[in-house]
């Protein structure tokens, strides 16, 4: 039977809960009468000015104690990564689902297919409402869960049924009135397969969601991704060049029909569209406050701009000569490749671009986050310029020094002899190669 309430694994020093006595072990039971079963309650319940806090110590004793403070105010206590207990898992069968085109032998948390509304309203992971019951939207709506990230794909009820597996799905447009109505911002987005819900079907799921405004704030558009594994799984395509400019033409007429009725673009694509048709990326204002950066809408436009504002003050030559390889994927090679070409005009500085082929998940998939470590060891060993290799941080886990396939940086770099350098942007990688590594993670073998 699972245990009851949150277990503290930290207490801040000179808080509140240390005035109490409140130890690592104890669990958070329940507050003012109501059930604690994770962060979410707790930090809705803690929020009051006047609580009653049950606790249950290791041995089984229980405390009941009272506390006034601020509102708002922490009682400074810590649930570590468990906070939410366990992750509720995708029961949809998407055609287009990634985690089903991996490989096997990678992390285990990669196969994770999670689906679980407190980790969009904590995290911004994206979530089919496919799986809540009536408890799970009442909750929502009480405890203003807002915002939240929706993978709608498509709003036609049958189609939606079809794409995601599962019959639930086609009650979408429902859902998202019963949450624009309790006053949750939702953030909405449509991974767009070829001849499925492109076209037509794209602007009826536009229309209807840009219906639901100002609840409903944004919608990205994202062209489907497809690897080298997909033996048993539904037959797709990938966007052509020719496919790509109609959707991108599509968002552009209905971007400035937004603009001129509600002020606001409303409708986004994704960066790899502009990539695939071969066009520029809007100018900063067409992303308005970039609400879909995580789905990689705007970031190559973010990009541009802080280079151009690093470019203007690059000096004429370095302070000490430096032979560097800069790592990217082949969508983003293009812009890349500008950049190295004016980082060279400086004196002292030799550096080459290594664009990397996918060959772990397959050649059409191009983006950077989808490089591997060990393609880049293998790619890398053909280059002579290994004193130091620079790699962008979107290839690694958030929180760990590791690739997709588990490789380190670590062992890459002593692998390949040389020092790797994990950079966020232009900005750190020209403070690296001019001003020598400050926030900036190096790896030395030596």
């Amino acid at each position: 039977m699972k245990e009851q309430g949150l277990q503290v694994v930290m207490v801040e020093p000179d808080s509140i809960a240390a005035e109490l006595e409140l130890e690592p072990g104890d669990r958070v039971v329940a507050i003012n009468g109501e059930p604690v079963r994770d962060i979410i309650d707790y930090r809705f319940l803690e929020s009051d000015e006047a609580i009653t806090v049950k606790v249950r110590k290791p041995g089984g004793e229980e405390w009941s104690v009272e506390v006034e403070k601020d509102f708002d105010e922490s009682m400074g206590l810590f649930f570590g990564e468990n906070a939410c207990g366990r992750t509720v898992r995708c029961a949809n069968k998407c055609v287009f689902c990634f985690v089903e085109q991996m490989p096997p032998g990678l992390r285990e948390s990669l196969y994770v297919r999670d689906d679980d509304y407190r980790l969009s309203f904590l995290s911004g992971n994206f979530i089919t409402l496919t799986n809540l019951s009536d408890s799970d939207f009442k909750r929502i709506a009480r405890q203003r869960l807002s915002p939240l990230y929706i993978s709608v794909h498509a709003t036609n009820p049958p189609l939606r049924e079809q794409l995601m597996g599962n019959r639930r799905a086609g009650q979408i447009l429902a859902q998202m009135r019963y949450l624009a109505g309790a006053g949750i911002e939702l953030h909405t987005q449509a991974v767009l397969c070829p001849g499925l819900n492109d076209g037509n079907e794209l602007a009826r799921t536009y229309g209807d969601l840009v219906g639901l405004w100002p609840a409903v704030c944004s919608l990205a558009v994202v062209p489907v991704g497809l690897t080298r594994h997909r033996d048993g799984c539904c037959p797709l395509q990938t966007f052509t060049r020719t496919g790509a400019a109609a959707v991108l033409g599509f968002v552009h007429k209905m971007q400035e029909e937004c603009l001129a009725r509600i002020g606001y673009p409303f409708i986004f694509a994704a960066d790899e569209f502009y990539f695939l048709a071969g066009q520029d990326v809007p100018p900063a204002e067409r992303y308005a406050d970039f609400p879909q950066t995580e789905n990689g809408v705007g970031l190559t436009r973010l990009f541009l701009d802080e280079w151009r504002a690093v470019e203007e003050g690059l000096p004429p030559s370095a302070p000490r000569e430096i032979k560097a390889t800069v790592v990217t994927g082949v969508l983003a090679a293009p812009v890349l490749g500008r950049v190295v070409e004016r980082l060279n005009a400086v004196a002292g500085l030799d550096l080459e671009l290594l664009v990397i082929k996918n060959r772990f998940f397959g050649e059409q998939v191009t983006v950077a986050g989808l490089v591997t470590g060990g393609d880049i060891t293998a790619q890398a060993v053909a280059s002579d310029r290994r004193d130091l290799i620079i790699v962008p941080s979107v290839m690694l886990k958030k929180d760990e020094a590791v690739f997709l396939d588990g490789a380190s940086l670590s062992g890459m770099s002593a692998g390949l002899r040389a020092d790797l350098a994990v950079v966020d942007g232009t900005r750190e990688m020209v403070e690296l190669l001019i001003s020598g590594p400050q926030k900036t993670t190096i790896y030395c073998p030596f």
